[in-house]
């Protein structure tokens, strides 16, 4: 294939520039830059995607939700460039800097097998930060910038330590394929499947013909060959069966979990308090355990692609890139380590600066479920006493009532439960939720959800083995490596991690901790996006509803919560002081 060159739009354009690898497999990667001799730091990406799939033709209702409440996305640039979760590089190349977007292996117009986050990818990646380092234009400075995968795969590339990667920022990006992508709490989630097909397969490379064009050259988004879909399949992993097959924490999971010990980039790791059910938990751990001694936390809220297209994202990214990769003086320097836009109801943030995770000052308090089945507080109950439930209920939910005064919880979440059920073994779905003073449920807009509850937390009670060495009270570490059925009727301590969450609750307003056997729902009418014919209940495609995973048999029966005179169960929340 060869590479086209062109100058448009006050930049130096090459299409399908080839980058071979040290095994021989040639990627493909796009390069926008400065026109003329120069220097330049590189933004680079490295992904499944499609670099020429316009984000207008394969998210349309995410560019269309997005541009609608932040405009400025869409202005100030022709947007002839924009990419799902890529950096527009009409906002990037005047400021000096080239954006390079490479197509990962077997993807868009990158040969090769597609074997998504595999050590392979991360390798990959490592190569093309030192191929971008090496070329004329190039500074040698090389940072990482992207959302979901393109902020995943940094975590796993970072721990390999490429000598010219300068700087990451990853934006809303896991970094624990198994507990936060693969199996929430050891149970399977169902959105690898549907996410494969539509994002990953349709530009594997080799759909050729049949895939959308890049209305910028004409070329096919996925490959200048077409393929029979058997030769395709032939060239791919099928990562959804993959994790359906794999139930334990086993090899396939630690090849695409990073060391986070060997993690000593500077980094941006921007977190979503609306992320859960794949981003949340990844940016807060990925800050917490990476050794790199130059790192700061960022958190807001709003859906998945919004902050970091809007003004305030973009602004946040420009002052620490231009810090690391141009040298400048942005004040960057004199940033707090952890900056946290707290959730107060109605979509309202307020930003607060900080200087570690969780906050130094923050006041660990048990709010026990109480054996009238109904009531979430401080005092501990006594005695023994049990509660039944259907799996396939609503559960059982405790309420803290009317709050006297408004109360912050901000923070890591977990829990200690006893259960029993009727047969071999339980899963546990926890939510954390408010209610307004009428009694309705406030429900926030999540990254990928219009409607989520606080937060969310999953265990499977055969998986309840944690690690004492690395398990936190206030973030249980769960093994993931050793079978522990369950005997029917016969309780069973659980020590429950629920994901970090921020809220300030209102005066008159009432928290409720829910427990049942099956996903949360916001109701069962459901909300269709514009553009979109997936109904949303609550918790986006983040279900769990495999039938071989979740066999009937076992999980559609009746549990039991259990209190006893040693253990009562309860959750421990981060209760943050007004100061």
């Amino acid at each position: 294939m060869e590479t086209l060159i062109e100058e448009k739009n006050g930049m130096h354009i090459e299409w399908d520039v080839p980058i071979r690898l040290s095994d021989g497999v040639t990627l493909r990667a796009d390069i926008f830059r400065p026109p003329g001799s120069g220097h330049y730091p590189a933004i680079l990406t490295y992904g499944p995607y499609a670099k020429g799939l316009p984000f207008q033709v394969g998210y349309k209702t995410a560019w269309t939700r997005m541009i609608t409440a932040y405009p400025e996305v869409a202005e100030g640039t022709s947007n002839s460039y924009q990419s799902w979760e890529l950096v527009d590089p009409e906002k990037w190349v005047p400021d000096g800097y080239a954006c390079v977007r490479i197509d990962s292996r077997g993807a868009g117009q990158s040969e090769g097998f597609l074997d998504v986050w595999s050590a392979l990818e991360a390798q990959d990646q490592y190569e093309c930060i030192e191929w971008t380092a090496k070329q004329a234009w190039c500074s040698g400075k090389v940072g990482l910038n992207g959302i979901s995968y393109y902020a995943m795969n940094q975590w796993q590339t970072a721990a390999l330590q490429p000598p010219h990667l300068t700087a990451m920022c990853a934006w809303e990006g896991a970094s624990d394929y198994y507990r936060e992508l693969c199996r929430h709490g050891g149970i399977l989630s169902d959105f690898l499947g549907g996410w494969y097909l539509r994002q990953v397969k349709s530009v594997q490379y080799g759909v050729g013909a049949r895939a959308e064009k890049n209305p910028n050259n004409g070329r096919s988004v996925a490959g200048d060959i077409t393929l029979s879909d058997e030769e395709l399949a032939r060239n791919r992993a099928e990562t959804h069966l993959d994790a359906q097959n794999h139930e334990w924490l086993d090899d396939f999971y630690r090849a695409r979990i990073p060391d986070y010990s060997k993690i000593k980039t500077p980094f941006l790791s921007a977190g979503n308090w609306g992320g859960i059910g794949l981003h949340t938990r990844g940016n807060f751990e990925g800050f917490s355990q990476s050794a790199s001694d130059q790192k700061w936390l960022e958190v807001h809220g709003d859906t998945h692609f919004s902050h970091f297209y809007s003004g305030y994202g973009l602004a946040l990214q420009k002052k620490f890139f231009g810090h690391f990769l141009k040298g400048e003086d942005t004040g960057w320097a004199q940033m707090s380590k952890v900056q946290l836009n707290i959730r107060h109801p109605g979509e309202r943030f307020v930003l607060r600066q900080e200087n570690e995770w969780p906050l130094a000052r923050t006041q660990w308090t048990k709010f026990y479920l109480q054996t009238d089945g109904a009531t979430l507080g401080t005092e501990k109950p006594q005695g023994h006493h049990t509660l039944a439930y259907h799996t396939q209920s609503d559960g059982l939910n405790f309420s803290t009532g009317p709050l006297k005064q408004a109360l912050e919880i901000t923070g890591p979440v977990a829990a200690r439960l006893r259960i029993s059920s009727e047969t071999a073994d339980a899963d546990v779905f926890l939510a954390l939720r408010v209610f307004d003073t009428a009694g309705k449920e406030v429900s926030f807009i999540g990254s990928n959800d219009p409607r989520t509850p606080v937060a969310l937390g999953w265990l499977r009670a055969s998986h309840r083995k944690t690690d004492p060495k690395r398990s936190l009270a206030y973030r249980p570490l769960l093994t993931h490596d050793e079978k522990q059925p369950l005997t029917p009727g016969l309780p069973v301590d659980l020590d429950v991690e629920i994901w970090p969450t921020s809220i300030v609750i209102p005066a008159g307003y009432s928290l409720v901790f829910n427990l049942r056997g099956k996903d949360y729902r916001y109701d069962d009418i459901g909300v269709t996006l514009p553009f979109d014919n997936q109904p949303m209940f609550g918790v986006g495609p983040f279900t769990h509803e495999n039938p071989i995973d979740r066999p009937p048999a076992i999980f559609h029966t009746v549990n039991q919560l259990h209190w006893g005179s040693d253990e009562q169960p309860y959750v421990l929340l981060p209760i943050i002081p007004n100061s």
